[in-house]
């Protein structure tokens, strides 16, 4: 691995747009630092900057009001605003090209989902194309990266999904073909858009939809690098990017008049990268060997090497990561017939999982222990809240589900020293702390509200 690719978001001190900087803003001697530690270890530091979508934390900001496609939905500039966005996007990337010397900046471009949104995008799009309104501002973008001696880095789902003006972008612009789990060409046909010459990387994912802290979908990430790595090479692609998603990319807001922002929270919140090593060697393991990786060979070889399992703790360790991946929605589960049919499959699991004893690497593998555990509390937490959602609830019945929300807090609190512990060091400090509030959040409400009802 020779290459970090950092979505700063607005963690990124910008000199003359410090107005984008959040609370988790690091200096910028830090990240001269963090750049000249990675570069040390031959590790390549390329910055993105998204340029069109997935830009609330920009647009949250009055100063950059203007440029929003919708009022409500802050996600994205408008792309027929060509100057004003061409000001902004040329300063943001001179700043990052300032700091980090990497041939290369990603620019993003993603799901971008209210293309034609506007009337003025609307009329573009009857005139000539939803392509052609993406690529005349794509286009900009690129030659701003470009004029700065970079080469543009950019996702492929919207090209691939609207091609018909994509030879107007750069020569210099790659692709980025994310695909984190399913069938070959999902968003469009890449030969295509090799045929015209233009280069690709790959990127599968460690964590992603349906993550969060309660479930981690880790089969579907095992099988995507063994099938999608190898695709990728034989499809000759000249690059690899493993993503992790510690969010959805998705914020809920809070509003003040007018629809201006008051504050904003992520939503979809991943277990930390703290806990997905196994994941990072498969990886590696993956882009070091010609022919396929067999998984499940993998895993067994890392139970055994890394933590000094039996054979009888490996199949164990191989059932909870091969677990069933179900969520809960509007209080029904995805597949099974009730939440006790949940925890009766998964109960049995978490508790071989517990019993393993590790020769090697205890600390690594307590992040499993918790991650199971943190799923059990949360099925037991929606037993209470399908319970509080039934037409049969009384208020005669609050004080029952208050005892079994003590019970729950105090678990709680458990698990979140836990997770403290665990992650000490690897997360700031004060991120712990909104992590452990925001896994709560949603039981302490409860709590509140059945508490002035009894």
């Amino acid at each position: 691995m020779n290459t970090l690719v950092m979505e700063y978001e607005a963690t990124y001190p910008f000199k003359k747009h410090a107005t984008i900087a959040n609370e988790y803003a690091y200096t910028r001697a830090e990240i001269e630092d963090f750049i000249k530690y990675c570069n040390n270890l031959e590790i390549e530091v390329i910055p993105l900057q998204q340029s069109l979508g997935h830009l609330e934390y920009v647009l949250r900001n009055p100063r950059y009001g203007a440029l929003k496609e919708d009022r409500k939905d802050i996600s994205q500039v408008c792309p027929m605003q060509i100057e004003e966005s061409k000001k902004l996007f040329s300063e943001l990337f001179a700043d990052m090209a300032e700091i980090h010397n990497s041939d290369y900046i990603h620019i993003g471009g993603d799901e971008t989902r209210l293309l034609g949104h506007c009337p003025l995008c609307q009329k573009k799009v009857e005139e000539v194309g939803t392509s052609k309104l993406f690529v005349d501002y794509m286009a900009m973008i690129c030659k701003l990266v470009v004029d700065l001696g970079k080469k543009p880095v950019m996702w492929a789902d919207i090209i691939l999904k609207h091609p018909e003006a994509a030879q107007e972008l750069p020569e210099e612009t790659i692709f980025v073909d994310w695909n984190y789990g399913w069938k070959i060409n999902h968003f469009g046909d890449i030969p295509q858009l090799q045929d015209q010459g233009f280069t690709f990387w790959g990127a599968p994912a460690i964590r992603s939809h349906p993550d969060n802290w309660y479930v981690t979908d880790w089969k579907t990430h095992f099988n995507n690098q063994e099938r999608f790595i190898p695709y990728a090479r034989n499809s000759g692609y000249e690059g690899m990017i493993m993503t992790s998603w510690s969010t959805s990319g998705v914020y809920g807001f809070t509003w003040d008049v007018d629809y201006s922002v008051v504050d904003m929270v992520q939503l979809r919140n991943t277990y930390p990268l703290s806990g997905f090593r196994i994941l990072v060697a498969s990886y590696a393991e993956t882009l070091n060997t010609k022919d396929t990786v067999n998984t499940r060979d993998f895993i067994q070889k890392y139970a055994k090497e890394r933590f000094g399992l039996s054979e009888k703790a490996t199949d164990s360790f191989l059932e909870f990561l091969y677990s069933n991946p179900e969520l809960i929605v509007d209080g029904k589960p995805q597949r099974s017939s009730s939440i006790d049919e949940m925890i009766s499959y998964f109960n049995p699991i978490r508790n071989k999982l517990k019993s393993i004893k590790v020769t090697s690497y205890a600390e690594e593998f307590n992040h499993f222990k918790l991650m199971a555990d943190l799923r059990m509390h949360y099925l037991n937490f929606k037993k209470v809240e399908v319970r509080y959602n039934d037409p049969s609830y009384s208020l005669e019945k609050a004080p029952l589900l208050l005892a079994r929300l003590d019970e729950l807090l105090a678990e709680a609190q458990t698990l979140n020293e836990r997770f403290s512990k665990l992650n000490k060091g690897f997360l700031y400090d004060a991120e712990i702390e909104e992590q452990n509030h925001l896994r709560t959040q949603k039981l302490e409400v409860l709590y509140d509200r059945l508490s002035k009802l009894k």
